[in-house]
Order: structure tokens, then sequence, then C-alpha cells
């Protein structure tokens, strides 16, 4: 799953980033307000988490024009300021949630899962292709049935992969998405982490497009 971190403290950023990412999240961060308004009106993204302390524009701005525009993607607001009539300004704005700082990660976890069941309804939340089946509430993934174990980064990996069967990923753009890099070392981790999946599950688990990269539609060529 997608997040877009709106967070311009760097320090709070990356602690956050890692704690989610551990989690199996694809984490987008953002610093600046007109640059996380803009993203967050285009990105495709399962849930959001706002601190209302942006430069350039604030959270709570952003916020009403998300859903002004009709955004309705689930918003956890951070915020150094813990006043209840802050609270309220928020939630009336369209938060779904709101955690004041300092927090603890398994907090922000927590109320970040909470927020994903509400809303799909349900308190499982299931993507297949290819002969996988991930839960992204639990972690759990199957290939043919068949329980597998995948380490954080693999999850995030076959994640990708699943959201669009049919495409063709560049081993840079994976690397990018998943682990927030884009050398030649992290383009060399992704064509590891690609082998480990398939020793898990089947040699032809995942294809590979010589001169393209992955996907999980059909022959390799």
């Amino acid at each position: 799953m997608r997040i877009l971190l709106a967070e311009d403290d760097q320090t709070i950023a990356t602690y956050t980033r890692t704690k989610l990412e551990a989690e199996g999240f694809m984490v987008e961060h953002m610093a600046n307000g007109p640059d996380v308004w803009a993203e967050g009106e285009t990105g495709d993204y399962q849930a959001i988490i706002l601190d209302l302390g942006l430069p350039g524009m604030d959270g709570l701005s952003i916020l009403k024009r998300w859903r002004n525009a009709g955004l309705e993607v689930p918003i956890l607001v951070l915020t150094a300021r813990g006043s209840w009539m802050e609270r309220v300004d928020g939630f009336e704005a369209g938060a779904d949630d709101y955690l004041p700082k300092p927090f603890r990660s398994e907090e922000l976890i927590a109320r970040l899962k909470a927020l994903l069941r509400r809303a799909h309804g349900r308190a499982r939340t299931t993507a297949s292709a290819g002969g996988f089946v991930l839960d992204d509430n639990s972690r759990r993934v199957t290939f043919e049935s068949r329980p597998i174990e995948l380490t954080p980064l693999e999850y995030r990996l076959l994640s990708m992969l699943i959201a669009e069967p049919q495409k063709v990923f560049d081993p840079i753009d994976i690397a990018r998405q998943v682990q927030g890099r884009d050398d030649e070392q992290a383009k060399n981790a992704v064509e590891a982490m690609i082998a480990r999946i398939r020793r898990k599950t089947h040699p032809s688990a995942i294809a590979t497009r010589r001169g393209f990269g992955y996907t999980l539609a059909g022959e390799e060529s």
C-alpha cells in the first residue's frame, strides 16, 4: 500500500518512514506544502499522513482543499499543537484521525491500519495476481495457496507488481519505490530480491522482459 508522508521535520520523517517501511508500506515523503497539495491531488495513495506545520502552505489549508476537491483518501493528521480547538478544526476540515507529537510508532501504525480497515469497510484487504495473494492487514502471502515468508522489502516489491500485473517495471523504478534509491547498488538489490522470491515460489513466478524489467504477466522473454 502506498502512503504519502507530508512532514517537514527530517528527523521525524526519517523515523516514521523507516517504521512504516518495516511494516511493508511503500512511502513517498514530501516536506513542502505546495508540493504535498499537488501530489495528494494527483497521486494514487491509500492513505496520507499530514503534518499541519508545513512550509509554503499549512496542512489545514491543504486538507480543506483536498476535501473540497472530493479527495476521499484517509488522512491522519500530525501536529505539535495539541489543543482541543485545533483538533476540532482538523476534524471539521476533513481529518479522519489526529495524532499529537511526540508519538510512538506503534500507535501511529495502529491508527493508520484502523483507518485503512474502515476505508475498505472490512477487516481484511487482499490483492491477488499471478498466483499470489497478499493480505495487507496481516502481511500474509500465499503463492498457489501455499504460504510463503517475505521480508518487508520483498513484500513491498511484490505489492508493486501485483498492483499492475500487466505492467513491466524497470528495476530502477522498483528500487526508487521500494528502497527510496535509484543507484546501481539499489538496482542490484532489486535483482537479488526477485531471485529470492522466485526461490520461495517458482522460477517463473516473476517474468523477466530482457532490456525492460520485471512483470507478473506471462513468460520470460
